[in-house]
C-alpha cells in the first residue's frame, strides 16, 4: 500500500513528507490506518542525532492510535475496523521480564533501535515493513512508525480499545501519560502527604505531575523556565511553580523542616548530567530522584553527585522506562479512569498539526508551545 509518512534521511536533519510502501501484515501483525499521532521529545533526539537511529531513512512517530486496515493470516483475535492504542513498547507476555510483571522491560524492545523485526537465526538481516517506492528498507520508530498514513506493526505493540473512544484524546496513552503518571506513582512510589518536585512540564511532566497529586501528594512543585507550562502545570495538580530548580529545592525544605522533597521525578526535554545533580540535592535522606528524560546516547560527562550522601543519607536514584508500566494492563485501566473524568488527556493536548505541518510542529516543541502535540491524520 502507498502511504505518505514523515522520514528522517539524515541526523542531524529535519522529517520530510514523503511517499512510502507499506507492506501488508504477515503473521501476527496488523496495518493499521492512522488517526493521530503523538509528538514526542524522543522523535527528536533521532532528528538532533542525540539517539543514533539503527537504520535510516528512519520513519518517526512512536505514539498513536488508528484503526486495523487489514489483519496478517493466522493472526486470532482481530479484525478490519478494530480501534487500537499502540504501546511504543512491545510485549511478548512470555519472556523473563514479561512473566515478572515488567512488560516495559520486554526483551522484544531489542529490535526498537533497528525499527525492523529481528531475524531469526540472529545472523540473519533484519526484516522490514515500510520501504521507500524504489525499495530502500525504512526503520520504523520503536517498530511501529507513527507519522505515517498507514502502518504495518507487530499486535504485540497493539491495545484494541472500545469503538466509542475518541482516538485523537487516547493516542498519548501510547507514551506520554504512562510515562509520566509511572513514574511518579510506580517508581517514585510517592505517598499521601509527601512533597515532589517534577523537573519540566511537557507531554511527560505534566503526567509527573498528574500522577503524583493523584497519589495524594500534599505538594506538588513543578519547575520550568516556560511560563505557559508553569501555567499549565497548575491544571495537572502542581500546588507551586517555579523557573528553576534551586527555588523549588528551597521550598521543599522550608516545607520539610529542612529536609528536602521525598522525590524528584527529572523530565526534561534534552537530560544534561547536572540535572540529575539538581535533582539529588533537592531531596531528603532515603529520597528518591527519577530520571525519565533522555539526553544524547554517549558522551554525557559525570552526574555531579556526593557519593558521600548516596551512602551516609541512603538516597536512590532510578531509572523509569515506560513509568515501569505494564501497558497491556494499564491502558485499560487508564482509560477507565479518563472515562470517569480521573484522568487529563484533552487537557494534554494543546496543539494539533497536519503532516505536512511536522517541521513547524517539533520548531513549535522546541521553543516550548505546548505540552503534547499531535498529528491528526
Amino acid at each position: 500500500m502507498r502511504a505518505r509518512g514523515a522520514v528522517l534521511f539524515q541526523a542531524p536533519g529535519n522529517y520530510e513528507v514523503t511517499e512510502l510502501e507499506v507492506d501488508d501484515p504477515r503473521h501476527g501483525e496488523i496495518r493499521v490506518r492512522m488517526a493521530a499521532a503523538g509528538l514526542c521529545h524522543s522523535d527528536d533526539h533521532y532528528a538532533t542525532g542525540d539517539r543514533p537511529a539503527g537504520t535510516m531513512p528512519w520513519c518517526g512517530g512512536h505514539e498513536g492510535a488508528g484503526i486495523v486496515e487489514s489483519v496478517g493470516p493466522d493472526t486470532p483475535g482481530w479484525a478490519p475496523g478494530d480501534h487500537v492504542v499502540f504501546s511504543f513498547l512491545p510485549s511478548c507476555g512470555k519472556c523473563r521480564w514479561c512473566a515478572s510483571g515488567q512488560q516495559n522491560l520486554c526483551d522484544l524492545a531489542a529490535s526498537l533501535g533497528i525499527g525492523g523485526r529481528l531475524a531469526v537465526p540472529p545472523h540473519d538481516p533484519p526484516d522490514y515493513r515500510v520501504h521507500l517506492p524504489d525499495g530502500t528498507p525504512v526503520g520504523q520508530m520503536c517498530s511501529v512508525g507513527t507519522f505515517a498514513e498507514y502502518t504495518t506493526i507487530s499486535v504485540d505493540s497493539a491495545i484494541k480499545v472500545a469503538d466509542d473512544l475518541d482516538l485523537t484524546r487516547i493516542c498519548v496513552l501510547a507514551c506520554a501519560v504512562g510515562t509520566g503518571f509511572g513514574s511518579a506513582v510506580n517508581v517514585a512510589r510517592v505517598q499521601p502527604g509527601q512533597t515532589v518536585i517534577v523537573m519540566g512540564i511537557g507531554g511527560i511532566g505534566a503526567n509527573a505531575v498528574q500522577g503524583a497529586a493523584s497519589a495524594g501528594a500534599a505538594h506538588v512543585i513543578a519547575v520550568d523556565p516556560v511560563e505557559f507550562k508553569r501555567e499549565k502545570a497548575r491544571e495537572f495538580g502542581a500546588t507551586h511553580v517555579f523557573g528553576d530548580i534551586e527555588a523549588a529545592a528551597g521550598l521543599a525544605r522550608s516545607l520539610t523542616n529542612g529536609q528536602g522533597a521525598d522525590s524528584a521525578i527529572v523530565t526534561v526535554g534534552v537530560l544534561r548530567p547536572e540535572h540529575v545533580g539538581q535533582a539529588f540535592a533537592a531531596i531528603r535522606k532515603s529520597g528518591t530522584v527519577v530520571v525519565t528524560a533522555l539526553g544524547a546516547e554517549r558522551d554525557l560527562g559525570p552526574v555531579p553527585v556526593s557519593v558521600s550522601e548516596l551512602t551516609i543519607y541512603q538516597k536512590q536514584i532510578k531509572g523509569a522506562m515506560f513509568g515501569a508500566c505494564n501497558p497491556f494492563a494499564d491502558i485499560p485501566l487508564q482509560i477507565g479512569q479518563y472515562r470517569a473524568g480521573k484522568l487529563k488527556l484533552d487537557e494534554l493536548i494543546t496543539a494539533e498539526y497536519a503532516l505536512d505541518d511536522i517541521a513547524k510542529a517539533y520548531d513549535d516543541l522546541r521553543d516550548g508551545r505546548y505540552l503534547r502535540g499531535i498529528i491528526r491524520f
